[in-house]
């Protein structure tokens, strides 16, 4: 995580490099913000193998969305510039045993409090003594409980396979980790289990292994969700109140910007580059305004409530039209009119206008505060 302010709070084998990651090799660019210690620790669905980031995007969002203060770490570094906090512990196409011989000192130096595992393709992929993985999964979880024995650590049945024999041999896997995860917690280890391999379909992949964009999403889904049913593992969320932020876009990575620092009623507010200075930097308040200079809110022009209804700034009044809800899925809406905050046009660029729009799930109409 940076240290500015934030609101917060093919094969698995291959290490493919794609468009839009800041880098995939070599040391972790350590990214910082003294929030709970997570690590995201596994193979190439951990790294975003075909999506750079991967779940960590999706997980990233409702963090901040939620108002938890988390920071991700690990020895890896990668994802896109909407991803707010890089470091992970992902290795396209290792096995269990490769994590495992690893594992102590990478909790030693990165000392998560939170761990969030998802390993084994690879050994299913790689046809490497499958019989076993089960017991070499014990093994790794038997080695991160003994090095950091107050950590959190997630579990996680691993997704599905497009190829059938991979497929029923990922199966029989996934249905000894329960016993496995039984066993620590009898044990008084602090393990849980994350069903992952029900959150997907074949579907949600886009080669057969990795997942589409839609498909890291619904892990990132699973694996909130197992979070927040852990009191500690993620910190409190904080109410967000108060706090004075930039807005960013997650698929243009740019934030909302009042133009020309415009103190003018009636102003349309647009994406631009982020540079931190006052006309970027927004206000959640008790009231659910968003206010920016201390005395405009963020307001829905002329109280409409349809698609296309300009996004302005205007002299603070209470009214509802200037209220809005930031929600855990990262999208902003209009208490009035339930439209999300939206790049006209799915625009990215710098000047793209800010409008009202209907609700799509689409990446265009995610925000984060940071």
């Amino acid at each position: 995580m940076r240290t500015r302010a934030r609101w917060l709070a093919a094969s698995a084998a291959l290490g493919v490099v794609l468009a839009g990651v800041l880098t995939s090799t070599g040391p972790a660019s350590a990214e910082s913000n003294g929030g709970v210690r997570v690590m995201p620790l596994g193979d190439s669905i951990t790294e975003g193998t075909q999506v750079p980031g991967g779940y960590r995007i999706g997980l990233w969002q409702r963090l901040v969305n939620g108002r938890y203060t988390v920071d991700f770490v690990g020895s890896q570094f990668n994802g896109p510039a909407s991803l707010g906090d890089h470091d992970h512990q992902g290795h396209p196409g290792w096995r269990i045993d490769q994590i495992d011989a690893n594992i102590v000192g990478w909790l030693n130096t990165q000392r998560p409090q939170t761990v969030l595992l998802h390993i084994g393709t690879n050994d299913i992929l790689q046809n490497y003594n499958v019989s076993t993985a089960p017991n070499r999964l014990s093994t790794l979880i038997d080695r991160i409980t003994t090095t950091a024995p107050t950590a959190e650590v997630f579990v996680a049945q691993i997704i599905p396979l497009s190829n059938s024999n991979q497929e029923a041999a990922a199966r029989t896997f996934n249905a000894a980790i329960p016993g496995i995860v039984q066993s620590k917690v009898n044990a008084g280890k602090r393990v849980r289990l994350v069903d992952m391999h029900s959150a997907l379909t074949t579907a949600d992949l886009i080669d057969g292994v990795h997942p589409t964009s839609g498909g890291y999403d619904k892990m990132a889904a699973r694996w909130y969700s197992a979070l927040q049913s852990v009191p500690g593992s993620i910190g409190d969320p904080g109410s967000g109140a108060g706090q004075t932020t930039a807005i960013v876009g997650a698929l243009s990575g740019r934030c909302v910007d009042v133009p020309g620092s415009s103190t003018t009623n009636g102003t349309q507010v647009q994406l631009w580059d982020c540079h931190g200075r006052t006309n970027q930097q927004w206000t959640y308040t008790t009231g659910r305004t968003l206010t920016v200079y201390g005395n405009k809110c963020l307001d829905a022009a002329g109280y409409g409530t349809s698609p296309g209804t300009q996004v302005t700034i205007y002299d603070c009044h209470g009214g509802t039209n200037q209220q809005w809800n930031v929600n855990a899925n990262g999208t902003i809406t209009g208490v009035q009119s339930g439209l999300c905050l939206d790049p006209y046009n799915v625009g990215t660029g710098n000047g793209t206008k800010l409008v009202l729009w209907t609700c799509t799930g689409q990446t265009n109409q995610q925000w984060s505060r940071r």
